[in-house]
């Protein structure tokens, strides 16, 4: 099945908004966990807005000390203090995304070739601490060769634009092209991954049309659903959808 990630930024945005410890990051995160995500990931940000660079390290203790084997996933722009903060976490993977520090979300993939000179020596960089790399790519079949040229093990589809036109002509052509996409990875040799605006509406569409991938990262629908049926339920709705042979 597709492994269930769970992002927590939503988390610690709220959190954020008052001074003070709840919810809390870890604490929710053991509740996910308990319910059967595989995975954890976050997305620190330069300014901390949501994801606090403690946040990071407690996460980290959490996961290597009471749930071994679960996959911690940190994603961001490769600048030179992302990489440092990586390698002191050693995080499983970490996800490269061509992000500019003042946006509220990822919202582009890499033109993977045009920006080389910045994702070489950062893949290299991570790979040497035995952290596998995920390239942040737009449903291009292009794409896939040219991030396992630059030495990639997996890349993770954008799925906004299929999530937000979900149920019409113009989503049935982004679920294609991102069936196409991951076609191409697979014959890259590289590992497919997927995440944003996925839903339980438009995720048993994208899981019956895309094929073998291994990881979804869910952070804001699963955060909304949460709120009204609790976090433990909503990853055992989401695991059901992901169920399905990857």
């Amino acid at each position: 099945m597709t492994k269930l990630s769970v992002n927590l930024n939503a988390v610690a945005h709220l959190r954020n908004r008052r001074d003070l410890p709840w919810p809390s990051v870890t604490g929710i995160a053991r509740a996910v966990l308990d319910a059967g995500a595989e995975g954890i990931t976050i997305h620190p940000r330069p300014d901390e807005r949501h994801i606090r660079r403690t946040d990071v390290f407690d996460l980290e203790r959490l996961l290597r000390t009471d749930y071994p084997g679960i996959e911690y996933n940190i994603e961001g722009y490769p600048s030179a203090d992302f990489l440092a903060l990586c390698l002191e976490a050693r995080p499983d993977q970490a996800t490269l995304v061509p992000d500019d520090p003042a946006q509220s979300t990822s919202d582009h993939g890499w033109s993977v070739r045009k920006s080389a000179e910045i994702l070489v020596p950062a893949i290299e960089t991570l790979k040497a601490a035995g952290i596998r790399v995920s390239l942040f790519i737009d449903e291009d079949p292009a794409q896939p060769a040219d991030a396992r040229a630059l030495g990639a093990d997996r890349v993770e589809l954008y799925t906004g634009p299929y999530g937000g036109s979900h149920g019409t002509p113009e989503g049935r052509d982004h679920l294609a092209r991102l069936a196409a996409t991951a076609e191409a990875a697979h014959a890259a040799g590289l590992g497919v991954n997927a995440g944003h605006d996925l839903t339980l509406a438009n995720l048993p569409d994208f899981q019956a049309a895309v094929p073998g991938v291994q990881e979804a990262s869910i952070g804001h629908a699963i955060t909304a659903d949460a709120l009204l049926m609790g976090f433990p339920e909503a990853v055992r709705r989401y695991r059901a959808v992901l169920a399905r042979p990857a």
